[in-house]
């Protein structure tokens, strides 16, 4: 997993960080002069992690800030300060948190955690997304326990927008990602695929897959 530490200096934040490099994520911690929602961005991290309270939360304030009511951001969990906990304001938005001491396997659990509930994705055997499961080992998908039959390039474009739930492709990102850059075949083919991939894995109950007019498709985060 990928995750991006949103912090000022720090000598908690730095220990957790290289804590958290031993227990195989890969940090980074953004850096330069944009804004701190821009630099995440542009490293497109699986989970942030913001530190709030002390001498760090004048950094993770600012993402915060500049995430508030924008869609199509990852998750984030914020690093609370024990003397802030009591302080802290439950509107802010963030998805989980962890108060200090910062224990790095708790901070590894939550992160895998709120992946899983907040996107459906877990980076190890298998990408569960509510009542569909692909099974990455095997290469098969179920639908309420029941086996889908997908062809190669079905099962790979539902693997990709499962992957990156929430986020929106245009029809040429897809046919790079899914297809390959040599591929000579019009954009038609992907919304070919995705029709026939929605007429077996969605019916009146289940709705994985959506229409961004005049963009692409996304896998919905909902879902």
């Amino acid at each position: 997993m990928k995750v991006s530490i949103v912090a000022g200096e720090d000598r908690h934040v730095e220990r957790l960080r290289s804590q958290l490099g031993e227990l195989g994520l890969e940090c980074s911690s953004p850096q330069g002069g944009q804004s701190a929602s821009r630099r995440v961005a542009e490293q497109d991290p699986d989970v942030v992690l913001v530190a709030l309270g002390g001498s760090a939360d004048s950094a993770g304030a600012e993402y915060l800030a500049g995430r508030d009511g924008k869609g199509g951001c990852p998750p984030v969990i914020a690093l609370v300060s024990a003397d802030s906990f009591h302080a802290l304001d439950p509107a802010l938005p963030v998805d989980d948190f962890v108060v200090r001491p910062w224990d790095a396997a708790e901070v590894v659990l939550r992160t895998r955690r709120v992946l899983r509930r907040t996107r459906g994705v877990d980076r190890g055997r298998s990408i569960v997304c509510g009542d569909l499961v692909i099974d990455l080992e095997n290469c098969e998908v179920t639908v309420g326990g029941s086996l889908v039959s997908l062809t190669f390039k079905e099962y790979e474009l539902l693997r990709f927008l499962a992957r990156n739930r929430g986020r929106v492709f245009s029809r040429d990102a897809l046919l790079d990602e899914v297809w390959g850059e040599d591929y000579f075949g019009g954009d038609r083919t992907v919304d070919v695929h995705v029709r026939r991939l929605r007429s077996k894995i969605e019916d009146s109950t289940h709705a994985f897959i959506e229409t961004v007019r005049n963009i692409g498709y996304r896998f919905r985060k909902d879902a």
